[in-house]
């Protein structure tokens, strides 16, 4: 038997977060092999989860995952202690008949749920609420809430006796209100993990506040399931030839999918991390990746760091091929202006980055992609490409004669009509794409890379012009 569990909550902002955070770091200080899962596009906070559990969170999304994919993802991943942290509301989703909510996921994978409960100034309201919540779906097994913002230990007993009157749901845990426990958020969400220098130090106080607060016998016991057969893994078109793709991770980059990672390795790619802020000189790799994060808080140390700008400048300009999404772009671009300043980028992109008070791409995108695009085509390619974006930054002055990978049926991307801009062997996009369903896009990648290496330099290929 494993413990398999969905953290949810009544709505958002309820603490669920900061609960499934704690809960991985308590259980792991208790000796046990946990695997974080998020619902929903997110990168923020899976990398706390996955600092707290010690191994690479996986997100499970339900509007761009297919459920053989869901189910393959959870089963080959789970562990002794398989915690998935939900999004928004138990009910809450885009479809009318919650087909893509965090209760449809529970049910897909018979994910025992546990609700975190925002419980300032309740007290016998809280009844109606937890019994609303039961009868709403009754195949939605609530094995338990956690009580979360209490104001005391009357506070706590008060909640207790009504919830034991009135309902046969389980208290597991009473978390009293604490500053202390709280995360630092800002306009994307919560402060990604590898910006905060006090990371482990919060991650371990939450954990020991939660151990102190939450019965984690209870947990595991209400949890107990017998483990979902893994299918085996099929790797698309793999290249058997290495080719080194130097990744940008660092506190101004770090929005990866750990199975999007996992697939350019499968691939055939060796991943080699340099730091934009840090290192002069780029290493020796065949290819650049960078991915989506906070440049426009970190422009002073990017600008500072000009030899590194220049060599990438000149590495993407002599037709080294590059991938860049959302954050990347923008350090690409010829600058960022950003509260009242302008900051110099690399300069690859013609193009001046502006940074905007609100959203100007966000939610789910429809990508169908363009002649233009550089990489090459599966056999069966996918009529529709679904990705995310959440940018509040703008690309502007572009030459008008600019050519785009992608026209953009739902969403924004770079001008409301297109994204994916292609410049010598570069493509960059506010678009995350996701390596997933029919979306081989690391694969692709890995066989562009491969195919400009035997132009260059006449080495052997595993790949052509089609996959």
């Amino acid at each position: 038997m494993i413990s398999r569990m969905l953290i949810s909550a009544a709505h958002k902002s309820s603490g669920k977060t900061m609960v499934s955070i704690g809960l991985c770091a308590a259980l792991r200080a208790r000796g046990h092999v946990v695997q974080p899962f998020k619902k929903g596009p997110d990168y923020i906070d899976p990398m706390w989860l996955s600092q707290a559990a010690g191994h690479p969170c996986r997100n499970l999304d339900l509007y761009l995952m297919e459920r053989d994919d869901i189910v393959a993802t959870f089963a080959r991943h789970s562990a002794e202690v398989s915690l998935v942290e939900g999004n928004k509301g138990l009910y809450d989703g885009l479809a009318l008949d919650g087909s893509n909510s965090n209760a449809a996921l529970a049910k897909m994978l018979d994910l025992p749920v546990f609700l975190v409960i925002d419980a300032r100034g309740m007290t016998r309201g809280i009844a109606p609420l937890i019994l609303g919540y039961q009868a709403f779906d009754r195949d939605i097994n609530i094995a338990g809430v956690i009580l979360n913002n209490l104001g005391g230990s009357r506070h706590e007993s008060k909640l207790r006796a009504v919830i034991e009157h009135y309902t046969d749901v389980p208290v597991i845990g009473a978390v009293h209100h604490d500053e202390r426990l709280s995360i630092v958020e800002r306009h994307l969400g919560l402060m990604p993990r590898n910006e905060s220098h006090v990371a482990t130090a919060k991650i371990k106080q939450i954990g020991e506040a939660i151990a102190e607060q939450v019965d984690l016998d209870k947990l595991l016991e209400f949890s107990q399931k017998q483990p979902l057969d893994a299918p085996p893994v099929v790797i698309p078109f793999p290249c058997k030839d290495k080719v080194r793709i130097g990744i940008a991770q660092d506190r101004a980059f770090g929005f990866y999918y750990a199975d999007d990672l996992d697939a350019l390795k499968a691939a055939g790619a060796e991943l080699v991390p340099f730091d934009t802020l840090r290192d002069d000189n780029l290493p020796e790799v065949d290819a650049l990746y960078i991915g989506g994060g906070f440049p426009e808080t970190c422009a002073a140390e990017l600008e500072a760091n000009s030899t590194l700008r220049a060599q990438i400048k000149q590495a993407i300009e002599s037709g080294m091929p590059a991938y860049a999404e959302c954050g990347g772009l923008m350090y690409l671009s010829r600058g960022i202006d950003y509260q009242g300043r302008h900051y110099q980028m690399v300069g690859a992109i013609p193009g001046d980055v502006m940074m905007h008070a609100k959203p100007v791409g966000r939610g789910y995108v429809h990508l169908k992609e363009d002649e233009a695009h550089p990489w090459p085509r599966p056999a069966a390619p996918a009529k529709q490409i679904k990705a995310h974006e959440f940018h509040y930054s703008s690309l502007e002055n572009r030459p008008p004669d600019s050519r785009f990978a992608y026209h953009v049926e739902r969403g924004y991307g770079i001008d409301g009509a297109r994204d994916g801009l292609v410049l010598h062997n570069l493509l960059a996009s506010y678009t995350h794409l996701r390596t997933i369903g029919s979306c081989y896009w690391a694969t692709r990648f890995v066989a562009f890379i491969r195919q400009q290496m035997e132009q260059q330099y006449g080495s052997k290929s595993n790949t052509g012009n089609t996959l």
